[in-house]
C-alpha cells in the first residue's frame, strides 16, 4: 500500500506536522511527502492508495491567494505560493474513487473553538472527488499565527500517521 501527504506550509509548522505524520504511516505503508506547489494533481499522485492532505488554516478555511500573500509579508523576502491545497484540491479530477483520503490542518490555539478549519473545508472537497475517508479531518495547534507548534502536537501528529496507516490498511483488506 502506498501513501503520499500532500501539504501546504507558510512558516515551516504545517511542514513539520506533514513530516512527522508521514513518519507515523511509514511505519505501516509506503509514503512519499510532497509540497503542494511542486505537484500537479495527477497520476503518480492518484496512484497512492491513501491521500493525506494538509495545510494552515487562513480566514477560517484553506488559504487563498490573497491569505498567502498576506502570510508571506510578515516574513519580509518570502514568496508568495501561488498554488495551496485549494488551488490543487480544485484542480484533481474526480475521479478519485477507490482511494482513501485524510486532512488535517494547523491552527492558532487561542482560537481553536472558533468555526471554520482548512482541514474540514479540504475534507468536503476531498469527498467529492471521490475519497473514502479515512478519518476526520484533524487540527494541530500552533502557538501563535508563526508558532511554534504547541507542546505534544508533534507526537500527537505522528500517532495519527500511525493511526491512518493501520485504518487504511485494514480498510485495504476489507476491500480486496
Amino acid at each position: 500500500m502506498e501513501a503520499v501527504v500532500i501539504y501546504e506550509s507558510m512558516f515551516g509548522n504545517t511542514a513539520e506536522i506533514a513530516r512527522v505524520v508521514a513518519e507515523g504511516l511509514a511505519e505501516q505503508v509506503d509514503v512519499r511527502t510532497v509540497e503542494v506547489s511542486s505537484t500537479p494533481p495527477g497520476d503518480d499522485v492518484l496512484g497512492a492508495d491513501l491521500i493525506v492532505i494538509g495545510g494552515p488554516t487562513h480566514a477560517f478555511g484553506m488559504s487563498r491567494l490573497a491569505s498567502r500573500e498576506e502570510a508571506a509579508g510578515r516574513r519580509p523576502g518570502s514568496p508568495v505560493v501561488e498554488r495551496g491545497i485549494r488551488e490543487w484540491l480544485d484542480a484533481l479530477a474526480d475521479d478519485a474513487s477507490g482511494r482513501f483520503g485524510a486532512t488535517f490542518d494547523t491552527r492558532v490555539k487561542t482560537v481553536k473553538h472558533l468555526p471554520g478549519s482548512a482541514a474540514r473545508a479540504a475534507d468536503r472537497v476531498v469527498r467529492r472527488r471521490g475519497l473514502s475517508p479515512a478519518d476526520s479531518p484533524h487540527s494541530f495547534y500552533v502557538e501563535g499565527m508563526e508558532g511554534p507548534l504547541c507542546p505534544g502536537e508533534v507526537e500527537r501528529a505522528r500517532e495519527w500517521g500511525r493511526e491512518l496507516g493501520r485504518t487504511a490498511l485494514l480498510a485495504r483488506q476489507s476491500t480486496s
